[in-house]
């Protein structure tokens, strides 16, 4: 059918996933409305704050705490759709729920907690699935960039880690299913994420090109495994990552986004998917730096087999150079793809009210069950009894690194287990030597450890001095750990294999402190599984 070229650049539009953010300035906020009129994009990918956004978190804007950051979201989304002539498909990255970048939401736990699950619970991922989709409806949001179906298979990786769901590929798999089936059931769409997969990668992508060395033999028995399962469920939208794989690309080192070997010849052709494909952000600097011509990348992108350009910057020059340079059945093809999604998101007649209202009530008692599910025992050199005997003898203490005495574990243990408690919140307010001093008189000290990040950059920003204090404990007492977080943080802990007893808790969530709390009074074992190899020293 012929078209006018006018008509032809609006259907380009479509292709255009800008990024806007929650905390922006009017400002900005009429750009983004004169976009949406002017261009017909597609959608949005929403954002915190400029602070916040893919690559600027190395800059050293400070990312600001705004307490209305979900009402605000919620306003702008009935705004941008308003300015919309075709529906806007309204996306966002909440792999553990809305809070992932909105203050004040539900939270769910991170993919790693919920893969050190048994098997036979991945009905919890499930629900958990569901709730973050009710939670993004509730907002306006029909478009979640999650799961990731990346395969943790490399303990440096600096930017996968604790949101894949282990190094098990058919755990990964299943479990990434189970998630989006979940949100499939609440009407959200969701998205596969890193393809081909970035979880044997030691380089943050958002900053530089991580290179997968393997063979696609390799790539087909792991990496790739979790995305063929994905496709064969009928998985809304793959999300490329920023990664060269030079054994696909004639040994050149082209980022996959950029790739039409990966995207078309091995995604498309071979593994005969046929959903939508999207970019990874176009802002990251594996790709952003590559192109001086405004609107290059967009064409490349698109060029390489992507429908939808997320976080693309040069939205006319985009659609200029894919209207010069595309086939308009390319055009048709990936504009199709879209409407499809748009169809089954029920925007297309019009109805993209937000619906249904946030439940922590529910989230907690969800978060209760993951955590009854997942602490993990790693070391068991004591006996059940040790710590009641010590305490009896008055020869225990507590510890708590980087929360004060008041956090949920240790109120839930005074119940029946009141002993002296020390903590340590940071090197300005708490004297490590005092407290070394302190617990010298105890034989048994239950330590709690809560590392201040979830991700590795510096040690997880964990001191110097605090890994000294617990090398020193570990060599002289009777120490019984518990880990409220990464378990990446194990191997970095001196003299950790004398502990008399090791425990992963995964969150620092209340329901996970209450629950290994409990569990611990009660004598009760533990039945998670650590879902990936940790080297302990």
């Amino acid at each position: 059918m012929k078209m006018t070229a006018e008509a032809l650049r609006q259907r380009i539009g479509q292709f255009f996933f800008p990024a806007v953010f929650i905390n922006d300035t009017e400002e900005n906020i009429q750009e983004t409305e004169r976009l949406i009129k002017e261009h017909n994009i597609g959608g949005l990918t929403f954002f915190h704050s400029r602070a916040s956004a893919a690559t600027n978190y190395e800059s050293k804007k400070k990312v600001v705490f705004n307490d209305d950051s979900y009402e605000k979201i919620k306003s702008l989304i009935v705004r941008y759709q308003k300015a919309a002539s075709t529906p806007l498909l309204i996306s966002i990255d909440a792999e553990w729920g809305l809070a992932m970048r909105i203050e004040k939401t539900p939270q769910y736990p991170y993919a790693i907690t919920l893969g050190a699950l048994p098997s036979a619970k991945s009905h919890l991922v499930y629900e958990v699935g569901k709730q973050i989709g009710l939670d993004l409806k509730a907002a306006g949001i029909q478009y979640n960039l999650a799961p990731l179906a990346d395969i943790n298979n490399n303990p440096n990786n600096p930017v996968i880690g604790y949101r894949s769901f282990g190094e098990n590929k058919e755990k990964v798999a299943d479990f990434a299913i189970q998630y989006l089936k979940g949100q499939s059931e609440a009407g959200v769409l969701g998205c596969l994420k890193h393809f081909p997969g970035h979880g044997n990668t030691n380089v943050d992508s958002h900053l530089g090109l991580p290179v997968l060395k393997e063979t696609l033999e390799e790539l087909l028995e792991n990496e790739l495994y979790p995305f063929i399962k994905g496709i064969e469920n009928n998985v809304d939208s793959i999300m490329i990552g920023h990664l060269a794989v030079p054994s696909l690309n004639d040994g050149k080192d082209t980022s996959a986004t950029l790739s039409k070997a990966v995207i078309q010849d091995l995604l498309r052709d071979k593994l005969g998917y046929d959903g939508l494909v999207i970019s990874d952000a176009l802002n990251m600097h594996s790709v952003s730096k590559l192109y001086d011509t405004k609107g290059e990348l967009e064409w490349e992108a698109f060029n390489a087999g992507n429908d939808v350009l997320c976080f693309a910057e040069n939205v006319p020059e985009g659609i200029e150079a894919i209207f010069k340079n595309a086939s308009p059945d390319r055009i048709f093809e990936s504009y199709n793809r879209i409407m499809k999604a748009k169809e089954k998101a029920g925007i297309l007649s019009g109805n993209t009210a937000a619906s249904g209202e946030l439940n922590f009530e529910k989230t907690s008692e969800l978060n209760l069950e993951v955590a009854q599910n997942t602490i993990t025992k790693i070391i068991d050199n004591s006996n059940p009894e040790l710590i009641f005997e010590a305490q009896k003898n008055k020869q225990l203490a507590k510890l708590s690194l980087y929360k004060n005495t008041e956090n949920t574990f240790f109120k839930t243990l005074n119940s029946a287990l009141q002993s002296p408690e020390f903590s340590f919140e940071n090197l300005e307010n708490s004297s490590l030597q005092e407290i070394e001093k302190n617990l010298e008189g105890f034989e048994t000290i239950l330590i709690a450890i809560f590392p201040p990040k979830a991700k590795p950059l510096n040690n997880f920003e964990i001191d110097t001095e605090v890994f000294d204090l617990l090398s020193n404990l570990l060599q002289t007492k009777k120490c019984i750990v518990y880990v409220f977080g990464n378990p990446y943080v194990m191997p970095l802990i001196p003299n950790l294999k004398n502990a008399v007893e090791l425990l992963q808790a995964y969150q620092d969530f209340d329901e996970f402190q209450k629950t290994a709390a409990e569990k611990i009074l009660a004598k009760i074992s533990h039945n998670g599984i650590l879902p990936v190899n940790i080297e302990i020293q």
